[in-house]
């Protein structure tokens, strides 16, 4: 089968296309056909080589979710599942011709989903969700996205707005991008420090921060009194050490800092949500944003495009 591997962390040039033994099921797994790959911010991540102190090493497949038909199982697992339509979760070894999961990492798909779609809201509202759980988020409170430009803003946005938020703000790099997420549920639109619209809150309940970096301390001072902000990604890098001071200095706000990684979630917990977010877009109720639909084969051209921060939504190969 065809797969795309990390041959070198870095650029996306380090990113080959490689022909690798097809995978057999073994014990409480599935080999899913893929169909729709989708590619995610942490993906990007990883191939820049950031995350090699948490065990990604050159030579690895990338790819965090997949979407196909269920064509072997396991010894162990219902031969049902055989035919299946599904979403699976892949902590790496996504970008594939046919992905080797855990049963316990695939959720069905609802019918009028397509493959395309459940690649891009399957891993990302499902983040989104627990994302604002994490925070503590109620009705009538104010969000402020950063980095809202992706999947997993986007699908921040939507939640936020569909649970009752008083305010939905948007860090994005242009007009453009703005008016689409307003379009999505967002009421104030500002530039990526975080200024550009005088009608927006002067501080937030809630910020849900996808771009991390070191820029990320700089948002705490935009923190109401008694808020929380919650980190669930690192696209631009992992926030400062001195973070925590930083919320000393406002002690008396009582202000909280925060990071989210859906690792920490328990499984049946996650595959309700994710089910639920599946068949709500399904529905129409929240949306998959697609960029493009690319060959497997041109991945580096799909990092290449979010290394230039063009991307809105999330761009998904297919094989």
């Amino acid at each position: 089968m065809r797969a795309v591997t990390i041959e070198r962390f870095g650029d996306p040039s380090g990113m080959a296309v490689t022909d690798l033994p097809a995978p057999t099921a073994g014990p409480g797994q599935v080999v899913v056909e893929t169909e729709a790959i989708g590619v995610g911010g942490v993906d990007a991540v990883i191939r820049r080589g950031t995350l090699r102190g948490y065990g990604f090493t050159e030579g690895l497949i990338p790819g965090s979710e997949v979407a196909g038909t269920v064509t072997e199982v396991g010894p162990d697992v219902d031969r049902s599942w055989i035919g299946r339509r599904v979403w699976a979760f892949m902590r790496i070894g996504g970008y594939v011709e046919q992905a080797l999961a855990q049963l316990g990492d695939v959720v069905a798909l609802p019918d009028g989903l397509s493959s395309i779609d459940a690649a891009t809201v399957g891993g990302s509202a499902t983040v989104a969700h627990f994302a604002l759980a994490h925070a503590h988020f109620t009705a009538g409170e104010s969000v402020l996205v950063r980095g809202a430009a992706g999947s997993i803003g986007i699908a921040t946005v939507e939640l936020a707005a569909r649970d009752g938020a008083s305010a939905v703000a948007v860090t994005t790099s242009s007009a453009e991008r703005g008016k689409r997420l307003r379009d999505l549920g967002a009421t104030h639109v500002l530039d990526r420090s975080g200024a550009g619209d005088p009608g927006a809150p002067a501080s937030y309940d809630v910020i849900i921060d996808i771009v991390g970096g070191p820029d990320t301390a700089g948002f705490i001072d935009r923190l109401a009194p008694n808020g929380r902000l919650v980190v669930v990604g690192a696209v631009a890098g992992m926030p400062p050490a001195d973070v925590g001071g930083m919320l000393l200095k406002t002690f008396q706000q009582s202000r909280s800092f925060a990071t989210f990684s859906l690792d920490s979630v328990a499984t049946p917990a996650r595959d309700i949500v994710r089910a639920e977010v599946l068949a709500a877009t399904a529905r129409g109720e929240l949306h998959a944003v697609v960029h493009d639909v690319l060959p497997l084969a041109q991945a580096a051209e799909a990092h290449r495009q979010m290394d230039a921060g063009t991307v809105f939504g999330r761009i998904v190969l297919v094989p």
